[in-house]
């Protein structure tokens, strides 16, 4: 028999219900596929295609080394325009408080420095500080700045020593050996030049009364000038900070005893006139005016007034400047020596170099320092030479070694205020100055080169050309 029709239709209705069961099953796997793969899609597509991944450790500067002091920290990034400083005004110099303290020490003691205000910019002097590297310097590199090597026709051979004084442990030697000792190395070599210049950083006086509240107060005695002037030095430099280490009394006596002697003297006087007053010389039919200011004074007083002794002072330039000015119509070469930077610090700094600048933008051809006690750089400005600090010459042994080494400074200078330069290498022995060797001497030079910022080369006959660029 046959089951009956309902019975089948129902059979036939599951067996329907199970297939659409199982397909729906199977499409909404299938979806969940599908949704997971275009999840997946997106989630890759987002991170370029890329894991998830931390990014690396930005990398740090080395940890400084123990007793650095301070804690590495990025690089600041430079802005497009510096911002100009303000220039600061002029303060006035102050005595540093210290008792006067005779050296116990067969080493002389260090000076305390002199306070070095900046000064205020006058109307002679606003221009930005040069750079070094003047890019208004002309002089092609196979010449000496400002001279050639041939063909300047008639000149003049000029010799310039640093810091010199008769006192203290130079004093007491050569109380036993004799002033002239103080030359015996240099083979008469002031002798032959046409003009020779030192800086006489002493008073020479047997009076007087010691400046108070300094620690180092020197006094010269006038028989030392006797052996200065037999070794062919013919003029001086008296614009320092201890030229009135024995008060008023001891600059007239000073002024006096060179007078006796026939040395002639600059950057000091028995009023500003003088003081600011060029001192002018005919060698070889060249008329040479020769120029002496400080910018380092332990007072202020010590500057001279219009009835007043003192010293010619460039805190503010303006009087320098216009003095220079004034010889530049009178002469044919103006040499200007200067008082001025830090002690013991080998690196001219940007105050000398805006004020040297200043006097060769005035009219001067040649500009020689003094008083860091240390040789400094050399720079050739318009084709004119600065000569940062000639160090110490005749002058007592201090414990820092660099100011054991000095130089003469050589130029040759045409009528026309052209120069060159050459070094005469020394070694600063106590009271007295000796040739150095010539390894000694090559090394000098060669440090010389690496403090004058780039700009020169010196070569080993000691003579100083721009640096090749």
């Amino acid at each position: 028999m046959y089951p009956p029709r309902s019975s089948s239709r129902q059979k036939n209705s599951k067996s329907r219900k199970r297939r659409r069961r199982t397909v729906w099953a199977w499409t909404n796997a299938c979806l969940l596929l599908l949704i997971t793969g275009l999840l997946t899609y997106y989630f890759v597509s987002e991170n370029g295609g890329q894991s998830a991944a931390p990014p690396p450790a930005t990398q740090l500067s080395p940890t400084p080394e123990p007793g650095g002091g301070q804690e590495a920290v990025p690089a600041p990034v430079p802005t497009s325009e510096p911002a100009t400083p303000t220039p600061a005004a002029e303060p006035v110099p102050t005595v540093i408080p210290e008792a006067t303290l005779a050296p116990s020490a067969d080493v002389e003691p260090e000076e305390v420095p002199t306070p070095e205000p900046t000064p205020e910019p006058t109307p002679e002097a606003t221009a930005e500080p040069e750079t070094k590297g003047n890019s208004e310097q002309t002089t092609e590199p196979d010449e000496i700045a400002g001279l050639p090597e041939a063909g300047s026709g008639q000149t003049v051979k000029l010799n310039f020593g640093g810091d010199t004084i008769f006192s203290g442990k130079a004093g007491e030697l050569l109380k036993k050996e004799g002033y002239a000792y103080s030359y015996a190395g240099l083979d008469g070599l002031f002798k032959q030049d046409d003009l020779t210049v030192l800086n006489l950083e002493t008073p020479i006086t047997t009076g007087g009364t010691g400046a108070a509240n300094k620690q180092f107060v020197f006094k010269g005695p006038p028989e030392a000038l006797a052996a200065l002037k037999n070794a062919g030095v013919d003029a001086v430099n008296l614009a320092n900070n201890h030229t009135l280490d024995q008060g008023e009394e001891g600059l007239r006596d000073t002024l006096k005893h060179l007078e006796d002697k026939g040395i002639s003297y600059v950057g000091a006087g028995l009023n500003s006139k003088e003081a600011y007053s060029a001192q002018y010389f005919e060698r070889n039919g060249i008329k040479i005016a020769l120029l002496g200011f400080t910018r380092v004074m332990p007072e202020m007083k010590w500057q001279a007034g219009a009835d007043s002794p003192g010293l010619a002072s460039v805190y503010d330039s303006a009087e320098g400047l216009k003095a220079i000015a004034d010889a530049k119509n009178k002469a044919d070469l103006v040499v200007v020596m200067v008082h001025w930077g830090r002690e013991r610090v080998e690196q001219y700094d940007t105050t000398q170099q805006t004020l040297g600048h200043s006097f060769i933008d005035a009219g001067a051809d040649l500009v020689i320092g003094g008083h860091p006690h240390v040789l400094q750089g050399i720079e050739p400005y318009k084709d004119k030479w600065i000569a940062y600090s000639t160090g110490n010459f005749i002058f007592t042994r201090s414990a820092t070694a660099k100011t054991w080494e000095t130089a003469v400074f050589q130029a040759e200078c045409s009528s026309k205020g052209q120069c060159s330069m050459k070094l005469l290498p020394m070694d600063a022995e106590l009271a007295q100055p000796v040739p150095m060797n010539d390894v000694a001497g090559q090394l000098l030079f060669k440090r010389i080169e690496s403090i004058s910022g780039g700009l020169v080369k010196i070569g080993n006959d000691g003579k100083v050309k721009q640096s090749r660029r």
